[in-house]
């Protein structure tokens, strides 16, 4: 049987690994590690542990200290991490007014752009200036942010990440009322008829991650119980294996 042809639109990859990560995103649910939690001391070091685990994107937290209290890292960093990846770079903008810096960040090597609702006044234009610079679009809502609120900005959605801790801080604990809100988000995916994936972000782990499956999410950024745990790829190795079984 001829393989269907792949579709790499939206995407700039390295040759070697762009067609596994479109297997990955139609046939499995996804691990992304966050970077946040890795040794900054050793960067290349656990950007190194990443590419050759059983992970999928990198998840690349970027905080400015305004729209949350903490600040992260920013273009450099990230150009860092780009320079030795093999896998996308999942760039999740905790920021005011990210319209402003959407080229930058797409220039310093990111796949995929996620946006919070709450940050930006025009959604729609600021998803469609993602999408002019080749990466995917996404969405993030704050914990209690309705998911009703996506209704209408759904098509336009690579990606929606629902935010399962308040945003700012890692190693916080789970909010066991996301499950219901993945819910309600798959319900509006299914009824368009969308393929929109659902990624969730805080305190992931192998207690809660088949749970967050069955409620209807897909994508999964993990941290602290990836990179505080003492062998991180086996770590990861396990995440996989439950979202997947």
């Amino acid at each position: 049987m001829k393989e269907p042809a792949a579709d790499y639109r939206g995407f700039v990859f390295f040759p070697t690994f762009a067609k596994t990560f479109l297997l990955n995103v139609m046939n499995s649910k996804l691990i992304a590690p966050s970077m946040l939690a890795s040794d900054f001391g050793n960067l290349q070091r656990d950007t190194e542990m990443v590419n050759n685990s059983e992970a999928d994107w990198f998840h690349i937290d970027v905080m400015d200290g305004h729209f949350v209290p903490n600040i992260s890292y920013g273009m450099p960093v990230i150009k860092a991490i780009k320079k030795h990846a093999t896998k996308p770079l999942d760039v999740h903008l905790m920021i005011e007014k990210p319209e402003r810096y959407i080229e930058e960040f797409a220039k310093v090597g990111a796949d995929i752009i996620t946006v919070h609702y709450e940050s930006t006044v025009h959604l729609h234009r600021t998803l469609r200036q993602i999408k002019a610079t080749g990466c995917k679009a996404g969405v993030v809502l704050n914990l209690t942010t309705p998911v009703s609120v996506l209704e209408d900005i759904l098509p336009e959605c690579f990606m929606v990440l629902l935010m399962s801790i308040n945003p700012g801080f890692g190693g916080q604990k789970f909010e066991d009322i996301t499950y219901n809100r993945i819910k309600k988000l798959r319900k509006m995916i299914d009824v368009q008829g969308l393929d929109t994936h659902i990624e969730i972000d805080g305190g992931v782990t192998d207690k809660n991650i088949k749970q967050l499956v069955d409620a209807g999410a897909n994508v999964f950024v993990a941290g602290s119980h990836v990179f505080k745990s003492s062998n991180q790829p086996e770590t990861i190795k396990k995440l996989k294996l439950i979202a997947n079984s």
